[in-house]
């Protein structure tokens, strides 16, 4: 599974799930995540510590 915030690879048993209203469900590797997303809305792009894959060079 992987962070629906940060995208980091989690193991299976471990982290948070949040479910919304509409039956959705969001998986969250740490509360840091879940708070950034939840409380204070911010975006990962805008985020520096969020890992971000390296474009590939042609």
């Amino acid at each position: 599974m992987k962070c629906s915030f940060c995208s980091a690879e989690m193991e299976k048993g471990t982290g948070l799930m949040y479910v919304k209203r509409d039956g959705t469900a969001q998986y969250y590797c740490s509360s840091k995540c879940k708070k950034h997303v939840l409380k204070l809305k911010r975006k990962p792009r805008l985020t520096k510590w969020v890992y971000k894959p390296e474009k590939k060079k042609a």
